[in-house]
């Protein structure tokens, strides 16, 4: 739908993604996975015996031969009727016309190996093509405009079932061996919809189901990217993968925002891996190793009471964490491949930590006032504990003491 604004100019509403087409293009593009049918009965191969001219398709009882010949260019009657086209292109699926049988994956390959199918199918291809107003130029799948392009185009634009019909043919090549048939002739409709605006109507189709009939990756990729380069307004392309400068833009725009103390949490939890050959030596904790440190620089009066102080205040950050969980670190000190694992859950929570901190920013700043006061306190007791156990001389005794318990 579209609205007026103000000044006259046309508003255009935010296309929307149909479940229904990605659920059914991708079957298609699978293969039909879980299409018991296929494995439980053979048809009687009536779409071969059909383009054989051998049976006439239902309801009507006209053979293909008749089709090819005498409805070609007769545009009333393949407007307006609803039960041929079923037949001309079948597919592992059941179309509106249920006197059509679907296609087998046995039949798929005895029409493949059939010449005078395969004659006949590309005649149906080209016989259609005209009734939209294009012609194919080669063999390899090239299209271009027709003579009679305008009126067709005008016709195309105004009569949306032909957009259900288009998506059928483009199935049924891929499933006859025509596979390559497909990009030029999608790469042709995105070119006429969005850049010569002659038929503006069908943009919404090609983008929503002929792109995705391709079942080449790579191929729906180069069209998707030349239809969001030619589709206005360009913010409302909606199709393929997100632009990656978003993304890049979003990451880069949460990093500066962090706080100060996430970055050095994230430096203590790297810096955590190149400690296990000191702990495992002394048998005992990351957190109780610095502890030691910390006493044997008092003991040996190496460094003075500043010094001792900013130490103090790195392993209380670095520690953390550590001291409320020891019983599950010493169990990595016999486990180093659980140490690991909580070495990389503790980086997926930092960096959901980041996260957080751009989408609920009074919540970020409430847990980290927590954490800062948390840590200080326990930067206060033990610095306490410290000066203790300097003037009474026996800070070795009580770190013995304490790693014993």
């Amino acid at each position: 739908m579209s609205a007026f604004s103000g000044d006259g100019t046309e508003l255009t509403a935010k296309p929307k993604r149909s479940f229904y087409a990605a659920r059914d293009l991708y079957k298609y593009r699978h293969q039909y996975p879980q299409n018991f049918k296929d494995l439980r009965y053979q048809n009687d191969l009536c779409n071969l015996r059909f383009y054989k001219n051998k049976i006439p398709f239902k309801p009507d009882g006209v053979y293909i031969e008749e089709v090819l010949n005498k409805w070609k260019g007769d545009y009333e009657k393949l407007e307006h009727n609803h039960t041929y086209i079923q037949w001309l292109f079948p597919l592992r699926e059941q179309g509106l016309n249920f006197y059509a049988k679907e296609l087998t994956t046995y039949e798929i390959e005895e029409f493949k190996k059939t010449k005078e199918a395969i004659r006949r199918f590309l005649l149906a291809y080209k016989m259609m093509l005209e009734f939209f107003g294009i012609k194919l130029i080669d063999k390899t799948g090239n299209v271009a405009r027709a003579a009679n392009w305008q009126e067709r185009f005008q016709h195309l634009n105004e009569s949306q079932h032909n957009y259900l019909r288009i998506t059928r043919i483009l199935k049924s090549l891929g499933e006859l061996g025509y596979e390559s048939f497909k990009s030029p002739l999608v790469k042709f409709i995105l070119h006429e919809a969005l850049v010569e605006d002659t038929i503006p109507n069908i943009k919404q189709s090609a983008l929503e189901y002929f792109v995705y009939t391709i079942r080449d990756r790579r191929e729906r990729r180069k069209l998707l990217r030349f239809a969001q380069q030619h589709y206005t307004p360009s913010e409302h392309f909606i199709w393929g993968p997100p632009r990656k400068q978003k993304s890049e833009g979003s990451k880069t725009n949460k990093k500066p925002a962090s706080p100060i103390s996430i970055p050095n949490s994230h430096i203590s939890k790297h810096k955590k891996p190149k400690e296990p050959k000191n702990t495992l030596a002394s048998g005992s904790s990351a957190g109780k190793t610095t502890e030691e440190k910390k006493v044997e620089v008092t003991k040996n009066g190496e460094e003075n009471y500043q010094d001792e102080q900013e130490m103090n205040c790195d392993a209380v950050r670095q520690n953390s964490d550590a001291d409320t969980s020891q019983l599950s670190k010493s169990e990595e000190i016999h486990n180093t491949s659980d140490r690991n694992e909580d070495a990389s859950h503790s980086k997926k929570d930092d960096e959901n930590l980041n996260n957080d901190c751009g989408s609920h920013p009074g919540t970020t700043e409430k847990d980290l006032c927590n954490t800062e006061n948390s840590s200080s306190n326990i930067s206060a007791d033990l610095q306490d504990n410290l000066d203790k156990d300097t003037l009474s001389g026996d800070t070795t005794t009580k770190a013995k003491d304490e790693l014993k318990t």
